[in-house]
């Protein structure tokens, strides 16, 4: 992961309740989206390991709380992801349209943003506490978006003749990713830390 990573949770905490005075800050979730759908077409949720607010959030600050269970499979399928991004994606245009009606449109659209971000990670905050901290990124509807754009992309490859099945790797994913199983999982978050921890080296990018 890059070394800003596990400082970007509080840009969460900013959004999410410095835009409840000021919602103007509600638009810093199009520079997210910008740039998710701009990387992600080439290193797939790559975004989500290394420059994710809301993932460095649950990775360095609800970690500490979470009871680190595991995730529940059926979260992973896309059965439950689509109509979860459609669903949430449906009721922000939704939104977004009756803001467009109102007066103060600008700071109406930005408190749209706003609140989807301090509801979502309000979900997230619960599910990381009392699951696993990553739990809401395994059904993220952005998060599903990069699959589908690029999960294919910059996958992670193992040298089965240099693995020695210790599942180190596996230990230390956030994501809880079958590695030694499938290393070019689409839902792979391209952070670096099952690299980090092979003994032998049998990992890379």
């Amino acid at each position: 992961m890059l070394k800003i990573t596990p400082y970007l949770g509080i840009i969460v905490l900013i959004v999410s309740i410095g835009g409840l005075w000021y919602p103007v800050l509600g638009y810093f979730l199009l520079l997210v989206f910008a740039a998710l759908f701009l990387i992600s077409p080439f290193r797939g949720r790559w975004f989500c390991g290394n420059l994710c607010p809301r993932g460095s959030f649950v990775d360095f600050w609800v970690s500490k709380i979470s009871r680190k269970k595991k995730i529940p499979a059926t979260l992973r399928s896309l059965w439950i992801r689509l109509p979860i991004f459609f669903l949430l994606m449906g009721f922000m245009g939704y939104r977004i349209t009756n803001a467009i009606e109102s007066l103060n449109t600008f700071e109406k659209i930005g408190m749209v943003f706003v609140m989807m971000c301090l509801v979502t990670t309000a979900i997230a905050t619960l599910l990381g506490s009392y699951l696993s901290p990553r739990t809401w990124c395994s059904f993220c509807p952005m998060g599903t978006a990069q699959r589908l754009l690029g999960g294919k992309k910059y996958p992670l490859k193992l040298e089965k003749e240099k693995c020695i099945s210790c599942k180190k790797c596996e230990k230390v994913c956030p994501m809880q990713l079958k590695i030694t199983q499938n290393a070019a999982n689409p839902d792979c978050i391209k952070c670096g830390r099952c690299v980090d921890a092979c003994p032998k080296d049998a990992l890379q990018f």
